[in-house]
């Protein structure tokens, strides 16, 4: 039996360290893919997002700003699939502490509004379900100057919650995420 595992989160763009006064923008890139193979067949799932961001550094620590998320998953059963298209709207606020030339701490505190549609497909037939919601997360991150301008974030996770309410006497769903040391994300940052 053979089982492939490709997991990749990729943050572009990302920003910290910048002056006081100056526009950010950055974000992240995501996709995984997983695929596993039993002795009766195979599952398939795959997921794409995509999460820019626009900010104003108002002072030499604090920076807000708007951002957006798009993301997109597919999980394909054989017989059954399963496709859920999201996206979130809201504002965050960002706290960077530098620690010297090289190297500064962030935390972005993020909240806003979300929407889903998911489709669950059996053969040529499916049933949508849609859920609007809102959503609040803290990530910790740090950053690595490298030269003119151009840095490296890492994170390794954060605390966040969400809350969807599905259409049609749907039901409610609250989710608490605790994820530390669960994901690892790199990203490339440019101060102008």
């Amino acid at each position: 039996m053979k089982k492939f595992l490709v997991m990749a989160a990729l943050a572009i763009c990302g920003f910290a360290n910048a002056q006081k006064g100056t526009i950010l923008v950055g974000g992240n890139i995501g996709y995984s893919s997983e695929t596993v193979d039993y002795n009766v067949g195979e599952t398939k799932s795959n997921e794409f997002s995509f999460s820019p961001k626009v900010g104003y550094q108002f002072n030499d620590n604090w920076t807000v700003g708007g951002e957006f998320t798009v993301a997109s998953s597919k999980n394909d059963q054989g017989v059954n699939e399963y496709k859920t298209n999201s996206s979130k709207f809201g504002a965050f606020v960002r706290y960077s502490v530098p620690l010297s030339q090289t190297f500064a701490v962030f935390a972005d505190l993020g909240a806003g509004f979300q929407n889903l549609t998911e489709k669950d497909y059996v053969g040529n037939n499916y049933t949508k379900s849609k859920a609007d919601g809102m959503y609040i997360g803290v990530t910790p991150a740090l950053f690595i100057n490298m030269k003119k301008g151009f840095g490296l974030n890492f994170s390794i996770g954060g605390l966040s919650y969400d809350q969807l309410s599905y259409d049609n006497n749907g039901p409610d769903v609250s989710r608490f995420n605790f994820n530390f040391g669960q994901t690892f994300n790199i990203g490339i940052s440019k101060n102008f």
